[in-house]
């Protein structure tokens, strides 16, 4: 009887809205599969469901323009006078002494799938390095224990999943012991979603009693965080600072003193590191001041005048891409969330498989539908002072985004072997070369070897000579 009243409620609000064909399968489906997709159903939103269709998903919106575009501050990768260089100095201690005080925890964005590099599974579980191939999840988990080592406390992990890969993430940490990290400082959690629309602006299904959904976007993490008591986690600990990253980047320095205590020191809510571009149409995001406020414009949206406007010494003028590294402060997460929140959406033409009008199941080759996500940086205006401080890209920024060409699994580990070669020759280590510079061999550094390029000399007795086409690892 209750479930006949809420089909019939369910029935009329799907025709309000112009969804009914969300339950064209009912009489096929099981009281279990009625339950369920009914639940599925009254958990949406249809009010912002309609106006999304209207306007994302019906047609392409780009992004306004702001009465006023400016190259927002930002702190460069070396200290620019005696004044900065005190600054930093003053940074780098602070930053010191709150990963030491337990301050400060990682977050990593882990909701990705490996299917762009041909591999079945959460990306995170991705063989990357040289030489032991560790996965993403290992290099960090390792990279976290010697920063607890090395502080001399407990620093504490959030991985946040999407609802394609958390049981199987849940059961890769708990297959592999959690890569030697106590399970309690580890806190695994997953993002929301929205539904999935055909061009039409129709919810599309992902089976008969389902409604096809995806990760709601890295901008998702702010609530996940709040929702999942994954922030109340951290305030009984007393962090105070979490350091944010994307699954992909191998490179990440996750425990930076000098980005932490700058953060620290200028009171920011939320900061970012940038990487100067590589050229005017990059496909990276660009910081700009916009109407006062630093925000994050889409390579796509950025006018071409603008992106290619250029300063007297022939810089760019927008020169600061966006590399998804961040420090934000729980209290300003706290404060978003106090009073609800949204980010603006964005909307993503992509190949969205589903079930048809006769219930059979299509697996598009070219893209049919429209996905909507959130993006992390849009938080950056929402913040009552955000900060930026510039990276060197070879140091800290290695996106692994496809198997072979730009930003692959091929550059990455390029870039790992090239980072490595450079932290030992400043430390006086030869390192041989072939006749275009490059390395003629292939390194690993273990985090438990060193975390920092400024710490190789510590370890300079556990440095073999290296020859050309050797493998080398150092733990």
């Amino acid at each position: 009887m209750i479930i006949r009243e809420t089909h019939k409620k369910v029935e009329k609000l799907l025709k309000k809205h112009s969804q009914e064909h969300l339950l064209r399968f009912w009489s096929e489906l099981s009281l279990p599969q009625k339950q369920d997709l009914l639940a599925q159903i009254e958990k949406l939103n249809f009010d912002k469901i309609d106006e999304w269709a209207a306007n994302l998903v019906k047609k392409s919106t780009s992004a306004p323009m702001h009465r006023e575009y400016a190259p927002p501050a930002f702190y460069s990768a070396n200290p620019a006078d005696a004044k900065h260089e005190r600054k930093y100095a003053q940074a780098i201690e602070l930053g010191k002494k709150l990963i030491t005080a337990g301050k400060v925890a990682a977050f990593v964005v882990a909701g990705g799938q490996g299917t762009r590099l041909k591999f079945d599974g959460p990306k995170g579980n991705f063989p990357i390095s040289p030489v032991k191939n560790k996965t993403f999840f290992q290099i960090f988990a390792e990279t976290i224990a010697a920063a607890s080592k090395k502080y001399q406390t407990d620093c504490p992990w959030y991985i946040m999943t999407s609802p394609q890969n958390h049981a199987e993430t849940t059961d890769i940490f708990r297959s592999n012991n959690h890569y030697g990290l106590d399970p309690k400082n580890v806190f695994i959690f997953q993002q929301g979603s929205l539904p999935n629309f055909d061009l039409d602006g129709k919810i599309l299904l992902a089976d008969k009693a389902a409604i096809s959904r995806s990760p709601d976007g890295h901008g998702g993490s702010l609530k996940a965080l709040y929702r999942s008591g994954a922030l109340e986690d951290m305030q009984k600990r007393g962090v105070e600072f979490i350091s944010y990253w994307q699954i992909d980047n191998a490179l990440i320095n996750i425990f930076d003193p000098l980005f932490i205590g700058l953060h620290a020191l200028d009171n920011a809510e939320m900061s970012a590191k940038t990487a100067i571009k590589t050229g005017p149409k990059e496909k990276v995001g660009n910081f700009c001041l916009v109407d006062g406020k630093v925000t994050v414009i889409e390579y796509s949206d950025l006018p071409d005048d603008l992106a290619e406007k250029r300063n007297p010494d022939g810089s760019l003028v927008f020169k600061l891409g966006s590399i998804a590294i961040h420090i934000i402060s729980t209290s300003f997460v706290e404060r978003l969330n106090a009073h609800g929140f949204a980010l603006p959406l964005h909307r993503a033409v992509k190949v969205i498989p589903h079930i048809d009008q006769k219930g059979r199941f299509i697996k598009p080759t070219e893209p049919n539908g429209v996905k909507l996500e959130t993006f992390v940086f849009d938080a950056l205006p929402l913040a009552s002072k955000a900060m930026i401080l510039e990276t060197i890209r070879s140091q800290e920024f290695a996106p692994t985004k496809n198997l072979t060409g730009v930003d692959s699994v091929e550059t990455t580990r390029q870039m790992m072997v090239a980072r490595a070669a450079d932290w030992l020759e400043s430390a006086g280590i030869n390192i041989p070369k072939k006749p275009d510079g490059s390395v003629d061999c292939i390194i690993e550094i273990a985090p438990s070897f060193t975390l920092y390029k400024d710490d190789i000399r510590e370890n300079m007795n556990q440095i073999p000579a290296i020859k050309p086409n050797d493998k080398v690892y150092l733990e």
